[in-house]
């Protein structure tokens, strides 16, 4: 019996309702424990913060008219979401597809959104053929191949490209000695006889724009430290989990459920990639010019933050002086 309070032994495992596993990966929390109609309760529970986090960004693309590009991200970050909550349910070789492979499709939808920003239609058009070729051979070859670890690293490399692009943009755009808005470039455009914001207005967009900044960094590092973090937790579950299935049933439900590993990674990687996501929209409303017409609500770290419309009232509580002399 275990010996933490309030707790009770974990139930034998049942025949499953779904049949034998035919997934090419099975997860270190215990089958069909729990009821006959989920593989993995709590992997597949946890996945609830996917799907939600999902519908509320494809709300918020509607409400405030974001750009198109991250509606059918947020679509392809919902499909992810319930791809696994049916993955971990039946532990089925087609529900892992679901899963894994929109994993990387909703990747290239954010690399499309990085790469083609501001680019010639003719060049918008090689770079969707070109993403689209890729996600077609990392399919046909990892359905080949079978192999769990191609599917890693192709996702982590494709992830990697697009947050260093992404970073390199947000600096390139926002950082006021990279954008030439120096007092120094200003005095430079006067002499030439070129249009030159006012002084006051140059100040405001400066300061503003390195606030934006700021946040934007934090943003960065607390999505990457969810990513990292429930990768390495999804690791310690990998290889100790003889000793982490001898835990949970030394305390017993509901404590044992701390210590499933893999529920943690689904946990820190939807709010990682929805942090993405929300950096990109908000990323890209500045690239727009339209600083002054979005704003990003987030009262604190543990609230999901929300890219959405300045209200005229705090617009003008912005304060925001005159353009030009």
């Amino acid at each position: 019996m275990p010996e933490w309070p309030f707790s009770f032994p974990y139930p034998a495992s049942k025949v499953g309702y779904w049949g034998p596993v035919t997934s090419t990966l099975n997860w270190c929390e215990e089958d069909y424990y729990a009821t006959i109609y989920s593989a993995e309760i709590v992997n597949t529970v946890t996945n609830l913060l996917f799907m939600w986090l999902g519908v509320k960004g494809i709300r918020s693309c509607l409400r405030h008219e974001h750009d198109q590009i991250f509606l059918v991200a947020f679509c392809g970050y919902l499909v992810v979401g319930t791809g696994s909550f049916l993955f971990h349910s039946t532990l089925k070789y087609p529900m892992q597809l679901v899963d894994e492979l929109s994993m990387i499709y909703t990747t290239c939808l954010m690399c499309y959104a990085s790469f083609s920003y501001s680019r010639s239609v003719r060049t918008r058009v090689i770079l969707a053929i070109s993403l689209t070729s890729l996600a077609v051979f990392i399919t046909l070859y990892y359905h080949y191949l079978q192999d769990p670890v191609f599917h890693q690293n192709a996702y982590a490399l494709l992830t990697t490209v697009v947050v260093l692009r992404s970073m390199w943009t947000m600096e390139k755009t926002l950082r006021p000695s990279l954008r030439h808005t120096t007092e120094e470039d200003r005095l430079a455009r006067q002499k030439q006889g070129l249009p030159v914001p006012s002084k006051e207005y140059q100040h405001y967009e400066n300061v503003r724009d390195m606030k934006t900044l700021k946040t934007m960094w934090f943003m960065v590092g607390y999505g990457l430290a969810m990513f990292l973090g429930g990768f390495a937790i999804w690791n310690l579950d990998n290889f100790f989990c003889s000793t982490a299935r001898r835990w949970r049933r030394t305390v017993g439900l509901p404590w044992g459920i701390i210590l499933e590993g893999h529920g943690w990674w689904h946990i820190m990687t939807g709010l990682g990639a929805y942090l993405y996501i929300i950096w990109g929209i908000w990323l890209r409303h500045c690239l727009n010019g339209r600083q002054e017409e979005y704003h990003l609500r987030w009262p604190h770290f543990w609230n999901v933050p929300e890219v959405v419309r300045t209200t005229p009232e705090q617009a003008r509580a912005n304060g925001a002086p005159k353009k030009s002399n």
